[in-house]
């Protein structure tokens, strides 16, 4: 691998980690805020602490879902319940977010699995025998 490949190899690894951290650290606020405040500077560090171990591992698809959750519960918790569910909303969303991020990423690489089987080791290779 070249050095401009390492470096943004690297790159790439710092802002997953960051992006990871960003999310994870704003779920365990909510979860923090929502449990009562002794208990959010915990919560809170165990989101950030997870957030960059999950970005480290390159969980960019997990951390997507989860933030789209975040947003869209809150966002419906605010339509139905009012700025003051907001929160609550969030972290729950993101909850549900990160469940169904975990099954659609299981999906897909099961159907990519099952993708790469199916095709021919050689694509030089024909199927058929004579060009027929």
């Amino acid at each position: 691998m070249s050095e401009s490949g390492t470096k943004q190899a690297a790159i790439s690894k710092v802002i997953d980690i960051l992006f990871g951290v960003a999310v994870m650290g704003t779920v365990g606020t909510l979860i923090g805020i929502i449990m009562g405040g002794g208990i959010m500077p915990l919560a809170s560090g165990a989101g950030l602490v997870l957030g960059g171990v999950i970005g480290f591992m390159g969980g960019r698809r997990f951390l997507v879902s989860i933030l789209v959750g975040t947003l869209l519960g809150g966002a419906l918790a605010w339509f139905i319940g009012g700025p003051e569910r907001i929160s609550v909303g969030a972290g729950a969303g993101a909850a549900m977010g990160g469940f169904l991020g975990v099954q659609i990423s299981m999906l897909l690489d099961m159907r990519a699995a099952k993708k790469a089987a199916s095709e021919p080791a050689d694509p030089s290779l024909s199927r058929t025998i004579g060009g027929a």
